[in-house]
């Protein structure tokens, strides 16, 4: 389903067609690099060139002629290869696919396909940096509660939150770069690894080219714990994704509602109840990001593999890239258009400020009264004791309930603050001092 939304530039880095155009590139890539090394007659080169061309002009031919093959053959990379050879239609296909082995294409190849992905989502990242960053400056000084447990704690601002997820996903784009260059090693060192049948500068020729760097050492593969660290930093950008969807989740919930995704008109939220809008988009978010776990865990799996190879890893690839890379490009995408149309509603994030009648200033007080030669203990259950009579005031339905009221009414607190030194500590104004410097320490 989802495939059917991300970006098609993503599902053709990942189509049998694209994976069949890099093999016919390491194909004539390694036959062009013997002739270099004296081994391949220029003339031989020109037709297996000549061919592998024919084959790039109808990829659907090829790959309908590879699956018939494979019928027979049950070997993807020798019906692919006998393919190739039957457009070549010369002796000189003797020298395709010489001295590799079926590894040295296909793990190759899949080393580009993961950076192709790779660029894909750094542009997604990049692209949604931008769109948090604008909305972090409309509400630099949007106040709101800070909640620890799910319960009011102290102001900050909602600019502050969307910093905080700016600075977040200024760690993913770090990630994705880092996890493209773990990633970018391609391999043509034959059957164990040994370069016994071809000589490395062959491998390094083709690997230049590619925009690889050739494994130092390598089995019959490139060892997959490269590829489980790609995985795992699709699942960690995923987590990040989702640890904001249920942020988001939360602040639309009908008893807070500070924020709310966009609704479209004409849009449903409910088969029975018409005035339901939920948060059915944050929800997906949270779901996906799952599956990208779960493929990062198969990852990881693939990594202990029999001696120089076996191929329990390879069915499992060719499930987890292509819906991993996917996915994460279709969330990317998706939470970035959540972000540019984000409701806020400030005027619901003062109303719940309020809630607490002013009790969230309990440690401003608190410290204020250690800095009077209080100690934290005493000064500890002054201030507890005044938040606990404001508790039982609301409870009791008492309109003049307020913490700083109670505070006053207080002799044993009210005679350590000089007039109006508590309406100052008290104040909205005390708690965001430093919101500009953290925001240019984020870069916003």
């Amino acid at each position: 389903m989802i495939t059917r939304y991300s970006r098609p530039e993503m599902r053709a880095i990942w189509s049998e067609e694209n994976k069949l155009r890099l093999w016919l590139r390491i194909e004539e890539l390694a036959a062009e690099a013997l002739v270099r090394e004296g081994i391949v007659p220029r003339a031989d080169f020109a037709r297996i060139r000549a061919g592998c061309r024919k084959c790039v002009a109808d990829l659907p031919g090829l790959l309908a002629r590879q699956r018939e093959l494979e019928k027979t053959l049950n070997h993807d990379v020798v019906a692919f290869t006998t393919a190739v050879a039957e457009k070549i239609h010369h002796r000189a296909s003797r020298w395709l696919h010489y001295g590799l082995t079926s590894s040295d294409v296909i793990d190759t190849a899949f080393a580009v396909q993961m950076t192709q992905s790779a660029d894909l989502l750094i542009a997604d990242v990049q692209a949604l940096l931008p769109v948090i960053a604008r909305r972090a400056r409309e509400h630099k000084f949007t106040p709101c509660i800070g909640r620890s447990h799910g319960i009011h704690a102290e102001p900050i601002t909602f600019g502050l939150k969307l910093a905080l997820m700016y600075d977040e996903f200024r760690r993913a784009l770090r990630r994705l770069e880092s996890a493209r260059e773990a990633v970018a090693v391609g391999k043509l060192s034959g059957a164990v690894g040994t370069s016994a049948h071809l000589p490395p500068r062959v491998e390094a020729f083709v690997c230049r080219k590619l925009g690889l760097r050739p494994a130092p050492l390598s089995t019959q593969i490139v060892q997959r714990d490269l590829h489980a660290e790609f995985q795992a930093v699709l699942a960690l950008v995923g987590a990040s994704i989702e640890r904001w969807a249920v942020e988001f989740r939360h602040l639309q919930r009908t008893e807070v509602l500070e924020a709310e995704e966009p609704f479209a008109r004409g849009q449903k939220g409910s088969s029975a109840m018409p005035h339901k809008r939920n948060p059915i988009t944050w929800e997906r978010l949270s779901g996906l990001a799952r599956v990208l776990r779960a493929n990062a865990l198969a990852a990881l799996e693939n990594v202990a593999l029999w001696h120089e190879r076996d191929i329990s890893h390879s069915s499992v690839e060719r499930i987890i890239f292509p819906d991993s890379c996917t996915l994460l490009d279709y969330m990317l995408g998706l939470l970035t258009r959540l972000m540019d149309g984000l409701n806020v509603y400030p005027e619901n994030m003062r109303k719940n400020l309020r809630l607490s009648l002013g009790m969230w200033n309990s440690q401003t007080v608190l410290l204020a009264l250690i800095r009077k030669g209080l100690t934290r203990e005493a000064a500890y259950q002054l201030v507890q004791d005044a938040a606990m009579k404001t508790w039982q005031a609301k409870h009791a339905g008492r309109e003049d309930a307020d913490f700083l009221e109670q505070l006053r009414a207080e002799p044993a607190i009210a005679k350590h603050f000089r007039p109006g030194e508590l309406e100052r500590l008290c104040s909205l104004d005390f708690h965001f001092r430093d919101v500009s410097r953290r925001f240019r320490l984020v870069g916003l």
